[in-house]
């Protein structure tokens, strides 16, 4: 039976550690590449796991090995410093578990096996060097932990090597890696760029099965297309400079691409983006748009997920991989800051004010109503501001940039009544003035929520909230459990106003006693 790809909210997982595999502690991964070697430390083997601690070093392992088959010897020394660094580090914060993956590089130069020798003997660790068909599927299941239901293309480009993966709603397919890094391309001895553009195309035109990506997505992962990405945000000004699910038609990434191609350093000096990946760039960029030109793929969808989140996502029960990443993410955020409740509560209550809606966007507002409360500790001024900012930069994992401003927007509403600000302006560029309104409502409801319970939302399962007809209608229990006020007017008056209706608040009458 193939497994089910359907995300399900936390509270589906079959509780806690048994869907997400037991996290026993903090995990770690050592990704050892052809270019950098970097270690990630997360608080735990969950769903959406966070990074605690991030350090990469560019040692080029990679340099070379093309043309003498020998990793190169100053990446080698440098690396086995920062790897001994690293094995301290991850010693002192008390990792439960640290694994240690080498691709490319050690994986196709002669002296790769002595390497990984001299590393395990300096340091302790244990370096599990990987396949290309394993890093490939690896790298999609990156993908897949941050885009659940991805559906198209995945194209991992390392120092050496570039992995193809299809992904067909979820479940992998085809994949491949190809000799096509930027390093190894350098080292080629091809100058001309006509020469480059036939080698890539030669390959890329030996798989069959790039065809089906046409019309669908395309998931780039890895530093030097990442380093594209934020080239092209700050070319056009995007107001959000974060790399995960930033997405542009694939005509205006192929147009980009091309442009990045045909740059030399010094024009690439004038621009900003990561200076230690100049020399590399141009070829990333040329891979990028022959890549395109052969796939045909409807977008362009960045993911900052790949092979280290792809390795602790295989490590999860079915069950786990399951969980909705975002909502387990939002979740954890809840149990961190919530003063009071059960804030999934609050998307029961708010229900009757999106009739209609579908699935994902009954997903984002219950991601809002866990998030509704998370500024509760800040000075008041600055709740709104904060719990705005937090939002919309906070590493969340499968959310459009249109999706976290929305979610942002509506947590500003929340605290601050309304979404008009000058520091809101870039967030609300992303949406159209239909997705503002939604949020602006959402959050006023979530106000008005917080101000009726006063956090503790068990009390809300007691009233109910209602359009009806040209009235926004808030009733309450007759028995006088959760009680209106003037605060409690101010907020319906002003939900009530967002909707375009009248605001009222019902009382029932406590029935009669029988004679």
């Amino acid at each position: 039976m193939g497994m089910d790809n359907r995300t399900v909210s936390p509270a589906e997982g079959a509780g806690g550690d048994l869907a997400l595999g037991n996290s026993g502690g903090r995990v770690a991964v050592i990704d050892i590449g052809s270019n950098s070697i970097r270690l990630v430390v997360y608080d735990g083997l969950i769903r959406s796991p966070l990074a605690l601690f991030n350090e990469k070093v560019l040692c080029g392992l990679g340099r070379g090995v093309e043309k003498t088959g020998n990793l190169n010897p100053d990446g080698v020394a440098q690396g086995l410093t920062a790897l001994e660094r690293f094995a301290r580090l991850a010693a002192g914060m008390r990792v439960a578990r640290l694994d240690v993956i080498a691709t490319a590089a050690v994986r196709d130069a002669r002296d790769g096996a002595a390497f990984v020798e001299r590393v395990e003997r300096s340091t302790g660790l244990t370096v599990r060097v990987i396949s290309g068909e394993e890093e490939a599927r690896l790298s999609a299941m990156g993908v897949l932990s941050g885009t659940p239901e991805a559906d198209g293309l995945v194209g991992d480009l390392g120092g050496g090597s570039l992995e193809l993966v299809t992904l067909d709603r979820g479940a992998i397919g085809e994949q491949v890696t190809l000799p096509l890094g930027p390093l190894r391309l350098m080292e080629t001895g091809v100058t001309r760029q006509n020469g480059l553009v036939r080698l890539i195309d030669q390959h890329l035109e030996s798989l069959p099965w790039l065809g089906k990506a046409k019309g669908r997505p395309f998931y780039p992962v890895g530093g030097s297309w990442r380093a594209i990405a934020k080239l092209h945000m700050e070319q056009t000004s995007h107001p959000l400079h974060i790399i995960h699910h930033y997405s542009m038609p694939a005509g205006e990434a192929r147009e980009f691409a091309s442009l990045m191609g045909r740059q030399s350093r010094s024009s690439l000096e004038k621009l900003s983006g990561s200076r230690r990946r100049l020399d590399t760039l141009p070829f990333a960029a040329l891979v990028f748009e022959r890549l395109l030109r052969a796939a045909q793929p409807s977008r362009v969808v960045f993911s900052a997920y790949g092979l280290r989140e792809g390795h602790l996502y295989s490590l999860l029960t079915p069950e786990g991989r399951r969980v909705d990443p975002l909502l387990a993410s939002a979740a954890d955020w809840a149990q961190r800051f919530v003063r009071m409740g059960d804030p999934s509560l609050l998307l029961d209550w708010t229900a009757g004010l999106f009739a209609g809606e579908d699935d994902n966007a009954t997903r984002l507002r219950h991601a809002a109503c866990l998030l509704s409360d998370v500024g509760w500790a800040e000075h008041p001024d600055y709740r709104a501001e904060h719990a705005f900012l937090r939002i919309l930069r906070y590493p969340f994992p499968a959310l459009d940039h249109d999706e976290r401003a929305f979610l942002a927007l509506a947590a500003y509403a929340r605290y601050a009544g309304t979404v008009d600000s000058p520091q809101t302006l870039g967030a609300r560029s992303l949406l159209s003035e239909g997705q503002g309104l939604k949020a602006l409502v959402l959050g006023l409801a979530l106000r008005l929520a917080h101000t009726l319970s006063g956090g503790a939302t068990a009390l809300l399962e007691r009233t109910s909230l209602k359009v009806v007809g040209e009235r926004l209608v808030l009733t309450l229990p007759d028995d006088g459990t959760v009680p209106s006020g003037e605060a409690v007017q101010r907020r319906v008056d002003a939900l009530a106003k967002a909707l375009n209706r009248k605001g009222d608040i019902a009382q029932p009458m406590r029935p009669q006693a029988a004679e």
